[in-house]
C-alpha cells in the first residue's frame, strides 16, 4: 500500500492502528480498567532486596499493594506475566528525550538580523557581540515548553524500561533548564514531574560567532554570573527604595542565574572527557554554585576528588563501541608484530578503564545515576551488561536507574522502588533486567499500560540469519540511491547513500558534500533497520555511526559522530534515471 494516495480517514486509521500496536494502553483510547494484577513474579522492590512468588496490584495509576498473599480486585486486568521480574521503572538522570532538535536558520543572503544556512554565521551580525540565541546563551529557555510527547526517543526509551528522563533542552553553553519528566502521555504540561530542576550548561563554542572556544565559553560563564550578581542587587535595591535609581533592565538570561546565585538550583554541566571536567571544577571553584556533574565518560581518575567533594555525579551510558576481533587461524605460521600487539593491548586496557568506571564509582560509595546522552538506545542495555560483566553488581547497576537518581531530584518518596502508594511506574521483564536473554514485556508509567512483543525465536541451523550483514526476503526494495540531510544544529549536511546488493546481503557506499564515495562498514539489515559504519578525516580521523529506519522511499535515524554527539538524519529515495 505504501506510495499509493491515501484520503485523510485512511491515513488517520493507519495512524491510530500504529499507535494502538506500538503503545497498547495510550490514554486517548481509555483503557476498560485502571486496575491491573502482576502475578507469580518475582518482585524487586528495592536493589538487593526481593519477594518471590509475589503479586503487585496496580490501581488509578499507583502501587495499591506488593507482596504475598495478596487479594486481587475483582475488577482488575490479569497480565500473563507468571516467573517475570518487576523493577521500580527506571530513571533516565540526563537525556534529550522529547526534545526536538532546533531548526536550523535558513540563509538570507544580507542584512541586519539575516539568519545564517548551512552553518555560516548570518551577516550583519558583529561576531564579537552576538545575539545571545547565536551565542548559545539562553539559560531563559525552558524544557518544558519544548517537550513533545511524539517525539520517538520517549518511545525508545520507554521499551528499554525508562518511564521518567530528566530532559535537557538541546543547545550549546547554555541550552536552558530541564525538567524530570514521565515518559508517557499525550500532553506535555501533564508530563512534566519537576520543572526548573537544573541550568544546563557544557563547554561547547557558538559557531563563527564569540563565544567560541572552549576558553572564551568558560570566560563568558564568569561574565554572566558576574552580571548576574550585580543585576540581582540592582534589582533588591530598588525594591527597597527606588527613588534615584535607575530602573532595572530585566534580562531574562541573567534572571535566570537568580536561583543559582541563591543555591537553590544546581547548574547541570555536562563534561564528557577529562580536560572538560578539570575545567568545570575550576570554574566552580572560584564561582561556588551548586554543580551536578552530568554526562560523565571519563572520570575515574576524579573518583576520589568528586567523593571528597560530595559532587553529583551522572555517568554516561555511551560507552565506546568495542572492535570485534577476528579469530587467529589456526595453520597461521606468521610471527606477530610486537607493536601491533602492544597498540591492542593499549586499546584493550583504554577500554576496560570506560566499562569499569561505574563499579570504580559504586567501590568508593558514591551515588550515580545514568545518562543516555549521545547514546544509541540500541546500544544502551549492551553497555549495562559491559558494566556489570566488567565489575558493577547488578544492585548497583540498579541502584543507578532507580533509587539513586530518584534521591537526586528529590522523588524518592513517590518513586524509586516497588511500594504501596508509590507512582505505579514498573518495569516487567522475562528475566532478571540484566542477563543477556532477557526482553521487556511490560512497562507502567503513571499506571498507564504499555506492551511489548516478545522477539522472534532464534533461527534454526542452517536458517537464514538476520545477522551480521543478512537481507531480508525483500532486499529490492533497499536497493538504489537515496538523498540524505543530516541536522547538527548549526550546520546541514547533505549527500547520498547507494545501497546495493552484495551476494545476497546489503552492501554499498555513501558520499559527502564533497561528492567523496566511500564503502558502507559493517552493515547490518534487520527489518527495515540498517546500521552500518565509515570514517571521516577532519584532521584526525571521527568515527560515523548510521542507525536508519526505512519506510517505503523514506528513512530517518541518527548518526553518531565521535564525541561530538547524535544528530538526526532524514532522506528519500532517488527516482531511477
Amino acid at each position: 500500500m505504501k506510495g499509493l494516495p491515501l484520503t485523510f480517514t485512511a491515513m488517520l486509521c493507519i495512524w491510530c492502528l500504529s499507535t494502538g500496536l506500538a503503545q497498547s494502553s495510550e490514554e486517548a483510547l481509555k483503557p476498560i480498567t485502571r486496575t491491573y494484577a502482576l502475578k507469580n513474579v518475582t518482585i524487586v522492590t528495592k536493589p538487593g532486596q526481593t519477594i518471590q512468588n509475589g503479586t503487585v496490584i496496580v490501581k488509578d495509576g499507583l502501587i495499591h499493594s506488593a507482596g504475598q498473599n495478596v487479594s486481587i480486585p475483582a475488577d482488575a486486568k490479569i497480565i500473563p506475566a507468571d516467573s517475570m521480574f518487576v523493577y521500580a521503572g527506571f530513571i533516565d538522570a540526563l537525556s534529550n528525550a522529547g526534545i526536538p532538535r532546533p531548526e536550523v536558520r535558513p540563509a538570507t543572503g544580507g542584512g541586519p538580523g539575516g539568519g545564517g544556512g548551512q552553518g555560516q554565521r548570518p551577516t550583519g551580525i558583529n561576531p564579537g557581540a552576538p545575539p545571545n540565541d547565536l551565542a548559545g546563551i539562553q539559560p531563559e529557555q525552558n524544557a518544558r515548553e519544548l517537550i513533545k510527547p511524539s517525539e520517538k526517543s520517549i518511545e525508545d526509551l520507554r521499551k528499554l524500561g525508562f518511564t521518567n528522563a530528566h530532559v535537557a533542552p538541546i543547545g550549546r553553553m547554555l541550552p536552558g533548564s530541564s525538567a524530570l519528566i514521565s515518559l508517557g502521555g499525550s500532553v506535555a504540561d501533564n508530563m512534566v514531574v519537576k520543572d526548573n530542576f537544573a541550568m544546563i550548561s557544557q563547554l561547547v563554542g557558538a559557531q563563527g560567532v564569540y563565544p567560541q572556544t572552549v576558553i572564551a565559553v568558560m570566560s563568558k560563564f564568569r561574565e554572566l554570573y558576574k552580571q548576574a550578581e550585580q543585576a540581582k542587587a540592582h534589582e533588591k535595591m530598588y525594591a527597597a527604595n527606588p527613588a534615584g535609581m535607575a530602573r532595572p533592565a530585566g534580562d531574562r538570561s541573567l534572571q535566570a542565574f537568580y536561583p543559582v546565585l541563591d543555591k537553590q538550583r544546581s547548574v547541570c554541566f555536562v563534561a564528557p572527557d577529562l580536560k572538560s571536567i578539570y575545567r568545570v571544577l575550576a570554574l566552580q571553584q572560584e564561582l561556588k554554585f551548586p554543580l551536578i556533574l552530568g554526562g560523565l565518560r571519563q572520570a575515574w581518575p576524579l573518583v576520589d576528588q568528586l567523593k571528597a567533594q560530595n559532587i553529583p555525579v551522572i555517568l554516561s551510558l555511551d560507552l565506546p563501541k568495542m572492535e570485534k576481533k577476528e579469530p587467529a587461524k589456526k595453520d597461521s605460521t606468521a610471527a606477530k608484530d610486537p607493536e601491533l600487539e602492544r597498540l591492542e593491548k593499549r586499546r584493550a586496557d583504554e577500554m576496560k578503564l570506560y566499562e569499569t568506571q561505574a563499579a570504580t564509582f559504586a567501590g568508593k560509595g558514591i551515588n550515580f545515576g545514568f545518562s543516555s546522552l549521545n547514546a544509541k538506545t540500541a546500544d544502551i542495555r549492551e553497555a549495562m551488561r559491559r558494566m556489570v560483566k566488567a565489575g558493577l553488581k547488578e544492585d548497583q547497576a540498579l541502584a543507578a536507574l532507580t533509587t539513586a537518581p530518584a534521591a537526586m531530584f528529590g522523588v524518592s518518596q513517590t518513586m524509586g522502588t516497588v511500594e504501596k502508594g508509590k507512582i505505579a511506574n514498573l518495569v516487567v521483564s522475562k528475566k532478571s533486567y540484566f542477563d543477556e536473554k532477557s526482553e521487556v514485556r511490560y512497562v507502567f508509567v503513571d499506571g498507564t499500560l504499555y506492551e511489548y512483543e516478545a522477539s522472534a525465536p532464534a533461527a534454526r541451523p542452517g536458517a537464514a540469519a538476520a545477522g551480521r550483514g543478512a537481507a531480508p526476503a525483500d532486499l529490492s526494495k533497499f536497493l538504489g540511491k537515496w538523498s540524505y540531510t543530516i541536522d547538527a544544529g548549526d550546520q546541514v549536511f547533505k549527500g547520498t547513500i547507494t545501497l546495493t546488493d552484495d551476494g545476497g546481503k546489503i552492501g554499498g557506499s555513501w558520499t559527502g558534500a564533497d561528492g567523496q564515495s566511500q564503502s558502507l562498514s559493517s552493515p547490518v539489515l534487520k527489518g527495515n533497520d540498517l546500521t552500518f559504519n565509515s570514517t571521516v578525516n577532519m584532521g584526525q580521523e571521527l568515527a560515523l555511526d548510521f542507525n536508519l529506519t526505512f519506510d517505503g522511499t523514506k528513512f530517518s535515524g541518527k548518526v553518531k559522530a565521535g564525541d561530538f554527539g547524535v544528530f538526526p538524519i532524514e532522506g528519500s529515495k532517488e527516482p531511477r534515471d
